[in-house]
């Protein structure tokens, strides 16, 4: 499993796995322990992870989440120190560990806290994910 076959769905909470595509859509499964399907049409919007950047004020003007979910695993493990009772700020200064140039202005507390949900479930559900090299290799499943 690569990144890139893992999504996020407004409105619907967790992470998902495509399973394979449809003529309207695909059907996906949740990243958790229910392993529930979903057929994902072009009335939901679908995100897959590795098409998702942090906002930055450096000249690149955004991070890759991958990027950022291996330098939370290099830093914090298997415990990022926060959860979903966490403040604002706390939130907010994690980031700012993680990624000094994040912008401030336009990544809020509440997609911080997503990103450490988001960070958990992969933690869980697929840690070969959050370690390792970038450049695609290693074993196909």
């Amino acid at each position: 499993m690569e990144l890139k076959d893992i999504v996020s769905v407004s409105g619907k909470p967790g992470l998902f796995r495509i399973l394979k595509p449809t003529r309207n859509g695909m059907i996906l499964e949740s990243l958790d322990e229910k392993k529930k399907k979903l057929v994902a049409t072009a009335n939901y919007r679908v995100s897959a992870l590795n098409e998702i950047s942090i906002y930055t004020l450096d000249d690149a003007g955004s991070k890759p989440l991958e990027e950022i979910l291996k330098k939370i695993h290099d830093e914090f493990g298997d415990d990022p120190g926060l959860d979903s009772s966490s403040s604002p700020g706390e939130f907010s200064s994690f980031l700012q560990h993680i990624l000094p140039e994040y912008d401030t202005e336009r990544v809020y507390p509440s997609d911080i806290k997503r990103l450490v949900s988001w960070y958990r479930v992969l933690l869980k559900m697929a840690p070969d994910l959050l370690k390792g090299n970038s450049d695609g290799g290693g074993e196909e499943e």
